[in-house]
């Protein structure tokens, strides 16, 4: 094992199943010079996952689920038990190069505002090509990911973003205190957006890393890029982040664009073959949105500030 003395990250992986996809990853992290420690969250996995931990990698703690809580539930598990000034998420279908952790430190650093950034994520069975470069968020109600299916050559600058894509990004810890942390209620998808809006509520901003590089295998976990688990689960969860973070002005005078949106949507995903889920995502949202707990206490600058940025984002990543 490498030397992890006084280290300034702690790595924190979200773990259910894909042992052979986990053992990649742990491998790529044991070439990393940079200190660091790791804790596993284990979502009851149902494969020899929790023994081959146990057997091959001692020093990493392992916390063992009964059952499976969801992303955001193991990752906050993960970031309550760390102790580092930094935690870096990682999926674990992700493999890490060596300088990775080093770019991620120098970004967040340049700028005490910042609160989180997001990694180079590189497209592993397609390596000329980018998965994602941070997200993007606009008055429609949308997530965008950033460079998908750009060449590797692009985004070669660090950049502000609007958000971080959890599956690779590193965070400052003691902010989540104040910021709050992932949503539970989230369970998976979309949480990641909702921290880093509530984060830009509070007056800090997430960056893109450019030369921090993973690559990523990509759905490892929920089977593939669109199914019914999913496109119900992350319509659900767009109406929680506009339900939690939106004032009422700004829902008042995004409501057409919000319904543009969702329009757009339910076509794209009928003719795949899951507007059903779709919808009943939306339904879910809206029926069950009270049980969440709404950001108060916000200035109306900040709330005009992302207002403004969600209307660029709309020109500037249009689709």
């Amino acid at each position: 094992m490498i030397n992890k003395s006084n280290p300034q990250i702690t790595i924190i992986i979200p773990q259910y199943n894909n042992r052979k996809l986990l053992n990649n990853l742990l491998n790529s992290l044991n070439k990393i010079k940079t200190p660091h420690n790791t804790i596993i969250v284990d979502n009851a996995s149902i494969d020899d996952s929790v023994k081959f931990i146990k057997t091959n990698f001692p020093d990493i703690t392992l916390i063992e689920n009964k059952t499976n809580k969801g992303f955001a539930y193991a990752v906050n598990q993960g970031i309550k038990a760390s102790k580092t000034k930094y935690v870096f998420l990682l999926n674990n279908d992700t493999i890490v190069t060596e300088k990775c952790l080093d770019n991620l430190l120098k970004t967040i650093e340049h700028d005490s505002k910042i609160f989180s950034v997001s990694s180079k994520m590189i497209q592993y069975h397609n390596p000329d090509y980018i998965d994602d470069a941070g997200d993007e968020y606009n008055i429609l109600g949308w997530s965008k990911k950033i460079g998908f299916n750009h060449e590797i050559s692009k985004y070669s600058e660090d950049c502000e973003v609007f958000s971080a894509c959890a599956g690779a990004a590193l965070y400052k810890r003691d902010l989540f205190d104040k910021i709050g942390f992932f949503d539970d209620n989230f369970e998976s998808y979309v949480e990641d957006m909702d921290l880093s809006f509530r984060s830009r509520l509070h007056g800090y901003k997430s960056y893109y890393s450019a030369g921090a590089h993973v690559y990523h295998y990509g759905s490892a976990t929920s089977g593939s890029k669109h199914n019914p688990f999913k496109v119900k689960l992350s319509a659900r969860n767009n109406i929680y982040l506009i339900y939690k973070n939106w004032s009422l002005w700004m829902k008042i005078i995004n409501s057409p664009f919000i319904f543009i949106g969702i329009l757009i949507k339910y076509i794209f995903f009928s003719k795949k073959g899951y507007g059903t889920y779709y919808l009943d995502g939306i339904h879910e949202g809206i029926k069950t949105r009270k049980k969440l707990s709404r950001t108060s206490d916000i200035s109306f600058y900040n709330y005009l500030k992302i207002e403004f940025l969600m209307i660029k984002n709309v020109f500037k990543y249009p689709f």
